[in-house]
């Protein structure tokens, strides 16, 4: 399944830097002027999974394939960009095309990177961005309801659902809140989705610290994380200039580089898995002589929509799925030893999938 998130936030405030680091590639122009960035780079990377390794030993597998996802670094916004300021019509374009924003904040001091706006203030600056985006999503609403609401006047009861949900979302936008906080009712999520509305993506605020700040934080990134507790969105601390640093080196290397400072893992790591809670993806496992893969899914899939990322086939023809459970894989030494201590189940349809499971489907095409 896809998995793209779009780094944003003002100009010079690290988005370039972090996806240089977090893709281990040089394809953004890391420099000191606004839109340095005009076309969006995308970078795929391999999501670091430690389970990995016990189960291709176990399966005498022949090569590891991990789940992958996609960052894409999105030209700085400004203000104004919701009427088309700087390159405010290509910076929303952008972000409707991603699955979750990953907002990067700059939380160090100094004047060796100029700011947009002439101070530091991550919290204004959160607040540059997310008006600019309530705006476009406004402007976009406002644009579309005339027409619902007539369409809804004849009885059509999609139109009448799509209305409401509308008018849930004005109102909080006109209150100065975004669009993920509509409560949306029970089946009406896919019509909600279809509104793509930029302030209903799933947001993780970045705060990006100078290196002498990335293990505790600093006055500057405390604000954002109450502001990301406000919002009920994501927050992460990182310093994309270390992260720069250890991009260049053997991944043996990266832990004795990060441990005088306090960090026990790479910021990727940690940005992934907080993708993954801010998507509320899990992860299932195939095990065989071949390979030893890794699959992304939505929590609560059932077991033939798992199947379903394998091959449409699969899910089609859909029977069963022998599913045993990480450690249990893992502590009886594969998939007989599962067997012979009654750990692997056969499940159906309606069994819903969970983190960890590593999975032998069957079906009839």
């Amino acid at each position: 399944m896809s998995f793209r998130c779009g780094i944003v936030g003002l100009p010079n405030v690290g988005k370039s830097t972090l996806f240089n680091a977090l893709t281990r590639t040089a394809l953004a122009q890391a420099a000191n002027y606004p839109f340095c960035t005009i076309e969006p780079n995308t970078g795929e990377v391999a999501v670091p999974d430690p389970r990995l390794a016990p189960l291709a030993e176990i399966g005498k597998s022949q090569q590891i394939v991990p789940a992958r996802m996609s960052f894409v670094d999105i030209a700085g916004l400004v203000r104004g960009a919701s009427k088309g300021e700087g390159l405010g019509n290509q910076f929303l374009a952008n972000i409707r095309e991603v699955e979750a924003v990953i907002h990067v904040l700059r939380c160090f001091d100094g004047t060796d990177v100029t700011h947009v706006e002439g101070r530091v203030d991550p919290v204004a600056d959160a607040d540059t961005v997310n008006t600019e985006l309530m705006l476009a999503d406004l402007s976009s609403l406002e644009r579309r309801a005339a027409a619902q609401r007539k369409k809804a006047q004849t009885g059509d009861k999609e139109a009448k659902a799509e209305v409401a949900l509308m008018d849930a979302a004005l109102a909080l936008l006109s209150a100065g809140k975004p669009a993920r906080l509509v409560e949306v009712p029970k089946g009406d999520e896919a019509l909600f989705r279809g509104l793509n509305l930029l302030t209903a993506k799933p947001i993780l605020y970045v705060a990006n610290v100078d290196e002498a700040s990335a293990a505790t934080g600093n006055k500057h990134s405390e604000a954002v994380a109450k502001l990301a507790a406000a919002e009920g969105a994501g927050f992460l601390v990182i310093s994309a200039a270390i992260e720069a640093e250890i991009a260049q080196l053997p991944d043996a290397e990266q832990r004795e580089f990060l441990e005088p400072l306090g960090l026990a893992e790479p910021g990727l790591d940690r940005l992934i898995r907080a993708g993954y809670a801010l998507l509320g993806l899990i992860t299932y496992f195939t095990v065989g002589p071949k390979e030893t893969r890794a699959w992304t899914i939505p929590r609560g899939a059932r077991a033939p929509q798992a199947a379903g990322v394998i091959h449409t086939d699969f899910e089609k023809g859909f029977i069963r799925a022998q599913t045993i459970a990480y450690d249990d894989y893992v502590r009886l030494k594969g998939e007989q030893g599962a067997k012979d201590a009654g750990k692997a189940r056969d499940e159906g349809k309606d069994y819903v999938v969970q983190d960890g499971d590593v999975l032998l489907f069957k079906f009839n095409v």
